[in-house]
């Protein structure tokens, strides 16, 4: 198949990420982009393909930076809600960092999930956070990439 579409990006929402290792390394075995967007200075392998994209200003200023970039094509990587809707409108793959893919059809349930556990928060009723990361996580998450990339080559995008 022609690669129609243009090159396959993967943008990274990096500043709490715990998989940004494994991103470099499915990237670099397929000839991929990766931005790394942080409101911070993160070290970053020196390679051609990888951009570091340190975002002054507010909190959702790496999400803003990521959210008016994304189109068909692009796998955004990360754990913000809020973000992954605006990616998945703009025509992006999206996977946190667990291997769950955001679309169309979970966002809707997973916006509503966090607006209510945050109420719940709020009153002081429910504590904590998401569940440590693990190795099944990681697992999850290559496979789920995996998949992105596969996906998106077979609807002619390219490396």
């Amino acid at each position: 198949m022609t690669s129609a579409n243009g090159p396959i990006a993967i943008y990274v929402d990096a500043d709490a990420c715990p998989v940004k290792d494994e991103v470099y390394r499915v990237a670099g075995r397929n000839g991929l982009h990766v931005f790394v967007v942080s409101n911070s200075f993160l070290n970053v392998p020196r390679e051609p393909w990888i951009e570091r994209v340190t975002v002054p200003g507010n909190f959702d200023a790496a999400d803003d930076w990521i959210a008016e970039r994304v189109s068909r094509g692009a796998i955004v990587v990360t754990a913000d809600i809020p973000l992954a809707d605006r990616c998945i409108k703009a025509g992006a793959e999206v996977i946190g960092p667990t291997g769950k893919p955001f679309t169309e059809a979970s966002i809707g349930m997973a916006l509503a999930t966090r607006d209510m556990m945050e109420d719940l928060r709020a009153m002081g009723v429910a504590s904590g956070g998401p569940k440590p990361f693990s190795q099944k996580d990681r697992s999850a998450f290559l496979q789920a990439l995996d998949l992105a990339i596969q996906r998106l080559k077979r609807a002619g995008f390219s490396s």
